[in-house]
């Protein structure tokens, strides 16, 4: 898939701005006209009186500062950036995909913001969440076909990254809100360890899921976001080639959760990945899978309800019907059945980590997704594919995968092993290129960056 801005990637758009080639100025013509041209029928952007006036004013103060310096232009000089309408950003409003004033959610811009302006980023706007990034969907539409979901919460963002808006825009999972709406509209989607973005000034779902990142539509994108978003972000050493990585198949009751089409899709993606020199082992993993759902939204229900105390006390009326069900649901759970659910959760993560490395899995290969985008904008889809990957905190990706029967995208789910998220991205590489039918011998990114042990 291209992206508008010059049918060029986020990678070639980056460089042509930091060149001269191109100036921030065209590229934001560009993307409004698109944005303009595009969005009325997919609908991923809150809406924003002014949207190109802002923008070529940001763009004419970025293009003032002159040359570059002996260090150059800074890695997103120039490109514009949607934010979820969960992430305050600075004279934008953030209504969260809800009816709420926006003067009761108002806050400091989010460090994630400020890291993206530092690196020369531009605003393009604020991209659609489902209400408070829970499950009441946006009115978003899925760019490969507008009866379809874009899945959710972070629709908005995968959307205008699909339907060629923006080249880049920033997202939150809380269990599958990254990954799904990555599969469901064929870009690629990273969601990084737990903790490795900060949070400051994102409105919580869930704290102890809670995970910022973002979207491109190749992997190469989301490798020269990363190092801007991510905290302590290490440079690959050397130039050698590196060591395959070898890849789990958690085969039980988890896998079982994806539909036929899925598992059909991810059957062919393990024997490409085979012929190209992986090795692919299966691992019986998640025999306790129905516990582990149960743990995870005894967490996940108490944090909803207690992040909402204050603003469902005062406008429980102006709440969608899917969200009040998720408040009620975590309201009577007490502080020791939370509790309790913690320690379960902390087992499950040693347990996991205990299992992949006793099977020598550096990488997890699953489904992104139980299927395709499901017909209609009345759900978001299921997120049971990424539920134990974001219960254990891991961070994640969905590369695009070839097509169900309808013509809509699969994703293709990698995991890596938590705080190795520069090894997951470096390893991604070589499998992108296999699924891309463009593959040579397995390892990591051509060129030889090397992908550090986990």
């Amino acid at each position: 898939m291209t992206t508008l801005l010059g049918y060029r990637s986020l990678v070639q758009e980056a460089a042509a701005l930091r060149s001269g080639v191109d100036d921030p100025l065209d590229a934001v013509r560009r993307t409004c006209d698109r944005i303009d041209a595009v969005d009325p029928r997919i609908q991923a952007f809150v809406p924003e009186p002014g949207r190109r006036e802002r923008l070529s004013a940001a763009a004419r103060e970025l293009a003032a500062a002159g040359p570059p310096g002996p260090a150059g232009r800074p890695a997103l000089y120039g490109i514009p950036v949607g934010i979820k309408d969960i992430v305050h950003v600075d004279g934008l409003p953030t209504r969260a995909g809800s009816a709420l004033p926006p003067e009761e959610l108002a806050g400091a811009q989010a460090a994630v913001v400020d890291r993206l302006s530092a690196a020369g980023a531009l605003i393009a706007g604020k991209t659609v969440t489902a209400e408070f990034a829970v499950t009441a969907p946006g009115p978003t539409r899925n760019p490969h076909n507008p009866a379809h979901s874009p899945g959710g919460s972070s629709s908005g963002s995968a959307a205008a990254v699909a339907a060629g808006m923006i080249p880049l825009a920033i997202g939150t999972q809380t269990v599958g809100s990254m990954i799904r709406p990555a599969a469901y509209c064929g870009v690629v989607g990273f969601k990084p360890t737990y903790g490795r973005i900060p949070l400051d000034g994102v409105i919580p779902n869930a704290s102890s899921f809670d995970t910022l990142g973002c979207y491109a539509t190749e992997l190469a994108g989301i490798a020269l976001a990363a190092p801007v978003l991510c905290d302590g972000w290490r440079t690959a050493d050397g130039d050698g080639p590196v060591r395959p990585p070898v890849l789990g198949v958690p085969a039980g009751p988890y896998l079982e959760r994806a539909d036929e089409e899925a598992l059909r899709a991810f059957e062919a993606q393990r024997e490409a990945l085979a012929a190209a020199g992986y090795e692919v082992r299966e691992v019986p993993v998640l025999a306790d899978f129905a516990q582990i759902v149960e743990q995870l939204f005894t967490m996940n229900r108490y944090e909803v309800a207690r992040a909402h105390t204050e603003w469902f006390a005062r406008h429980a009326g102006l709440y969608r019907e899917q969200t009040t069900a998720a408040i009620h649901q975590g309201q009577p759970i007490g502080d020791a059945a939370y509790q309790a659910a913690r320690e379960r959760r902390a087992a499950f993560r040693e347990r996991l980590a205990a299992d992949g490395a006793d099977a020598g899995i550096d990488l997890w290969i699953a489904p992104a997704a139980t299927g395709p985008a499901p017909a209609g904008l009345t759900t978001t889809g299921s997120s049971i594919m990424c539920l134990p990957w974001s219960n254990a905190g891991l961070p994640s990706l969905s590369l695009p995968a070839g097509r169900a029967a309808n013509g809509l995208p699969l994703g293709l789910q990698l995991v890596g092993r938590s705080c190795a998220d520069e090894s997951l991205l470096a390893w991604a590489d070589g499998i992108e290129r296999v699924l891309n039918g463009t593959a040579g011998a397995p390892g990591g990114p051509a060129g030889g960056r090397r992908a550090r042990s986990a």
